[in-house]
């Protein structure tokens, strides 16, 4: 029971304090800091989470993971290097491809264009564009007819719909390579479809069918090169070497962290710099709770001073104030904890809510590679920051919990 003892006071103080209304005050200010830097920290964690998560899910399964790419001449064979990519664990997926870059004319200048001949009976391995388009886009790649799927994007840009034809301005080629002399050739495209996916990808790609593009070009049953996905996208450059270093053709090894991997570390550093941030508003927060321990200590001088005289010991002294600061901590973290998960789960509809309500658009398609606000709860982060916030408000208590300790109990009682 004697060791219960100063929990007990600790929480009868706590409880008595808010009688006095500036310490309650201030009190009340500590406990709002820490819940809300919690609540934040979560929302902010979660929607990083979900950055993450859209890029790797839909940015990354539309973009290769890694690419091969014939450097003095197309790649003849491809089925060979297909099927020793196939090979090394962890490559998932391997898809030949033909790229062909040109210009396409817009109002009042010129567009650049990347359009890609995919066969689109290997493309889904290693790539889901499938699904940002519709079924009779995707089967009018399936064709060898002069096909071309547009991002939806470009398509406004451009003031084109379905059916209309498509010039695009290439470099002449001999054999699948440009050639110095020659200018540039127009060929024409019949628009089939959009894709969907926000971003510079729909206003600067394109789909043809491989079969077309490889008479376009000249090329036979050569491709430009090999795309490659594989499970652990972090792995891919590792991979894509290892592969690359085994074929007797000299090749170009690109992958993803080389052309996205902005994307990611823009993630990252958003994640730590709001993480530094957000603590450091906890932080202030605790502050404020030796704020009200030191006060709190100053007005129960007397208190503590006859439980010294009945026996009490110093570290049950400690425990009394230890109690007091923690219950703030606490309760700012069930509070923070609380209202940071709710809105975490429901960030994307409360996001589209706010777009409805006020007619603003908080992430443009556009500009984005996604056109909403994701979020992904993580019980790590959650674990993480209720931990950091329960832990720094713990650490708050100490100094005035020890100062209460070495109160001297004739000097207290005498008014001294």
């Amino acid at each position: 029971m004697k060791s219960l003892m100063g929990f007990w006071i600790g929480w009868r103080f706590y409880r008595a304090r808010q009688a006095n209304g500036f310490i309650s005050f201030i009190s009340f200010a500590s406990t709002a800091g820490i819940s809300l830097g919690v609540a934040v920290l979560i929302i902010v964690l979660s929607a990083m989470n979900g950055f993450e998560r859209e890029l790797q899910n839909r940015f990354l399964g539309v973009v290769p993971h890694g690419e091969l790419i014939g450097a003095a001449e197309p790649v003849h064979n491809w089925p060979g290097m297909l099927q020793s990519a196939l090979v090394i664990p962890g490559v998932s997926g391997a898809a030949p491809f033909i790229r062909i870059e040109g210009l396409v004319q817009k109002p009042g200048g010129f567009q650049g264009l990347a359009v890609t001949g995919i066969d689109t009976r290997f493309e889904p391995e290693v790539s889901v564009i499938r699904d940002y388009m519709s079924p009779q886009a995707w089967q009018s790649l399936e064709s060898d007819k002069n096909h071309i799927v547009l991002g939806e994007g470009l398509m406004r840009k451009l003031g084109l719909k379905i059916g209309d034809k498509l010039s695009l301005y290439v470099p002449s080629v001999s054999n699948g390579q440009s050639t110095r002399l020659g200018g540039a050739k127009s060929h024409r495209f019949v628009i089939t479809g959009t894709f969907k996916l926000g971003g510079e990808l729909e206003l600067a790609n394109a789909y043809i069918p491989m079969a077309y593009a490889a008479g376009l070009l000249n090329m036979g049953d050569s491709v430009t090169g090999l795309r490659i996905k594989v499970d652990d996208v972090f792995m891919a450059p590792s991979l894509i070497r290892e592969l690359g270093f085994k074929q007797d053709q000299y090749l170009y090894m690109n992958d993803w962290t080389r052309t996205q991997g902005h994307l990611y570390q823009d993630i990252q550093l958003v994640r730590v710099v709001m993480y530094l941030v957000l603590a450091l508003v906890i932080a202030v927060a605790c502050f404020n709770i030796v704020s009200t321990l030191v006060m709190a200590v100053r007005d129960k001088a007397s208190e503590i001073a006859i439980l010294m005289t009945m026996g009490v010991r110093r570290g049950a002294v400690m425990t009394i104030f230890v109690v007091q600061g923690a219950l703030n901590g606490i309760l700012g973290c069930l509070l923070g904890g609380t209202i940071g998960t709710l809105v975490a789960i429901n960030l994307s509809s409360i996001a589209k809510g706010i777009e409805s309500l006020f007619s603003v658009q908080l992430l443009a398609g556009d500009i984005y590679f996604i056109d909403f606000l994701p979020s992904q709860l993580e019980l790590s982060d959650v674990v993480l920051v209720l931990g950091m916030a329960l832990l720094m408000s713990l650490i708050a208590t100490l100094y005035p919990a020890f100062k209460a300790s070495k109160i001297m109990p004739a000097r207290a009682l005498s008014g001294r």
